[in-house]
């Protein structure tokens, strides 16, 4: 795969994923989701002015999701990168598990690695509200620097969602018996299994075409949800951008995390 090729796949994957974390959240906002009741209520904001602040907050991400698909600047993905590390603290704050928390490390760890990618955070003030550059090119210790990230968030979504199956959490119950298991728990507990198996040979070493089973897994386990399927769905992207982000920096690594079974030393080129 050609070097710059690759660097603009990484860009613009982990750009759209950003914009979809944006978005999915904004759209749960609009319609006003219950449950966020409970994260306004840690920073003593009532149930009343919760549903009244609810559209707004869903307005105000959206706008920004969108800003990313047609001017992005470094500043809302900088935003995103802190608005997601708080609306994912807000779930083990109100009482649910701390799973909850490291399953979402996708929604701030997309546009974390974007802002690697357009020089990191130490940069002008005036740089963070133009425009980022989309003929990125990443040089052999940004590279690194942007594998080991990738790899440390796929590592995190996919320890979380296995977390979560251990304790079995209700909604992954329901899924599977919707989806006609005779045994719900039993199935969260091997799914549990496959994915922090998953999380430890992402971070380990990520072969390339092992990384597309876990991509899939991803891309297809998250369009069940019982209820607001696409929303969920959408929210998610930063799950997938990371992972999808991870298998072209694996690609495109000199270091040769080549396609299992096969070693480097066949002579096989990555780029």
């Amino acid at each position: 795969m050609s070097r710059l090729i690759s660097d603009k796949n990484i860009y613009y994957t982990l750009r759209f994923a950003s914009a979809m974390c944006f978005i999915g959240h904004g759209a749960f906002g609009i319609i006003t989701k219950q449950i966020w009741c409970n994260y306004f209520a840690v920073v003593g904001i009532g149930h009343d002015m919760s549903y009244t602040l609810m559209p707004y907050v869903g307005m105000m991400d959206i706008l920004f999701g969108l800003s990313l698909l047609i001017y992005p600047m470094r500043a809302v993905a900088g935003w995103l990168v802190v608005w997601g590390i708080i609306t994912a603290s807000m779930r083990p704050l109100s009482g649910e598990p701390f799973a909850e928390f490291i399953e979402r490390a996708g929604n701030f760890g997309a546009p974390f690695v974007l802002l690697l990618m357009q020089g990191g955070f130490k940069i002008p003030l005036k740089k963070w509200f133009s425009r980022m550059d989309d003929n990125v090119n990443l040089d052999a210790a940004t590279l690194k620097n942007v594998l080991n990230y990738l790899k440390l968030f796929a590592f995190l979504l996919l320890l979380g969602h296995g977390w979560l199956n251990f304790i079995q959490k209700q909604g992954l119950i329901n899924q599977y018996r919707a989806l006609g298991f005779n045994d719900p728990g039993k199935t969260a507990l091997i799914v549990g299994i496959f994915e922090v198996l998953a999380a430890l040979s992402v971070l380990i070493r990520p072969f390339a075409n092992i990384l597309l089973v876990f991509i899939i897994w991803k891309i297809t386990s998250e369009l069940f949800y019982p209820k607001y399927e696409i929303f969920e769905w959408v929210e998610r992207g930063g799950s997938y951008g990371i992972l999808l982000s991870l298998w072209f920096a694996v690609k495109r690594s000199p270091t040769g995390f080549l396609s299992w079974p096969f070693k480097k030393s066949t002579g096989l080129q990555t780029n």
